[in-house]
């Protein structure tokens, strides 16, 4: 039995997908053999040797495994779910996150609920989709970026045409984890008939405890994001990853288009999912984190110069720094002119950049701060010392 159980798949997914008879690929059928099948080009591809590129048994002539259930199997694995039936994959998680929206949310009629300051593609994907979005501020007192629970029940009971909330957990800008509690708590309200969406792209920086994956079997209402382009520094191969119970996979799979993941991506996928990719993975977020208290510790040095105490939780691989008015070193005197001025004077006279976030609730005049390399940390702090002197 569906639990919980106020909640129905059906109801929440579109009728036109519901109905969808998904288009059934020629590698849907065979995949060895003379392969004739799928008007390929037979004699194989066109990059000359002298690339030097490493594309031998690669079959790139060939179209790719439709749904690389390998890869699935050994991500089910590492999450700890039991097969590959509870994974989808996408090109990068902002795949994932746009077919949640073509699969549940009917144009013009339905909405979505975000929690800000948040990651930016949802509010995109909402334009795209001519989705309207609902906003429910994070609570940012003292940097706490937690959910406004009380507020988020408030909102679900009065509209009733919200089919997903979006949480961020570690949360873009705010580096934070949000309780597992609170996202049950959420999952478990009747008012609320639709998905939980827990994007957990930075998750490896934060620890497989506060993973929500591990609410996938019992919550039917519930799917997890993730990506191989943050801890497994895999950004340029563009492969997101769903979890959710088989039914939801099901449709997503059913949606998406034929070939959505190359050759190359798996490829790459297969060696980074692999005992020692994963070993490796472990020991960069292990490194990413040791730098990162490093960085903190630095970054507090510059307090004098108009540097403020980072906020946030610190559970991803960035920092969130604010920006003092000059000559003041009270977290409350944050100063978005000056955070703008250094923050182009960086990345413009100094040859390194930053992401500015003062425009965003509970970020005023931040810059968010990527983890580098120890060189790259040291040239940050050496420049953005430069920068904080003269501005």
């Amino acid at each position: 039995m569906t639990y919980p159980s106020h909640f129905s798949l059906e109801q929440i997914v579109r009728p036109n997908i519901l109905a969808l008879q998904p288009y059934r690929c020629a590698r849907d059928d065979y995949q060895s053999g003379i392969l004739l099948d799928a008007n390929e080009n037979s004699l194989g591809h066109c990059i000359p040797d002298s690339s030097g590129l490493p594309l031998n048994g690669l079959g790139l002539n060939r179209y790719p495994d439709p749904s690389h259930d390998q890869i699935k199997g050994m991500f089910a694995t590492l999450r700890g779910l039991p097969d590959a039936s509870f994974v989808f994959l996408g090109v990068g998680s902002d795949e994932v996150i746009d077919l949640l929206f073509r699969i549940s949310c009917i144009p013009a009629k339905d909405k979505v609920l975000v929690t800000p300051p948040t990651y930016g593609m949802y509010a995109v994907c909402a334009q795209v989709n001519d989705v309207a979005v609902l906003k429910v501020p994070l609570d940012v007192e003292g940097g706490s970026f937690q959910l406004r629970l009380d507020e988020i029940k408030r909102v679900i009971s009065q509209e009733r045409d919200i089919k997903l909330v979006f949480i961020c957990s570690p949360g873009n800008p705010t580096g934070t984890t949000i309780p597992l509690k609170d996202i049950q708590a959420l999952l478990e309200y009747p008012d609320f008939k639709g998905l939980v969406v827990v994007d957990e792209a930075y998750i490896d920086f934060a620890g497989e405890e506060c993973s929500a994956v591990s609410l996938i079997e019992r919550y039917a209402n519930i799917c997890v994001t993730q990506t191989l382009s943050k801890s497994f520094g895999l950004a340029a191969i563009r492969l997101g990853v769903a979890m959710a119970q088989p039914s939801l996979i099901r449709i997503l799979s059913n949606t998406k288009a034929p070939y959505n993941i190359s050759s190359l991506t798996a490829q790459a996928a297969l060696s980074a999912l692999s005992s020692g990719g994963i070993n490796v993975m472990k020991s960069n977020v292990a490194s990413i984190k040791r730098m990162q208290t490093s960085l903190i510790d630095s970054l507090k040095a510059l307090r004098p110069l108009g540097l403020g105490e980072t906020r946030g939780g610190n559970h991803a691989n960035f920092v969130l720094v604010p920006v003092l008015r000059r000559g003041f070193t009270s977290d409350n005197e944050y100063d978005n002119t000056r955070a703008i001025r250094i923050y182009k004077k960086l990345a413009e006279d100094m040859g390194v950049v930053v992401r500015y976030r003062g425009g965003e609730l509970g970020c005023e005049g931040c810059l968010r701060i990527t983890v580098g390399t120890e060189e790259e940390n040291r040239v940050l702090l050496n420049r953005l010392e430069q920068a904080l002197s003269q501005e």
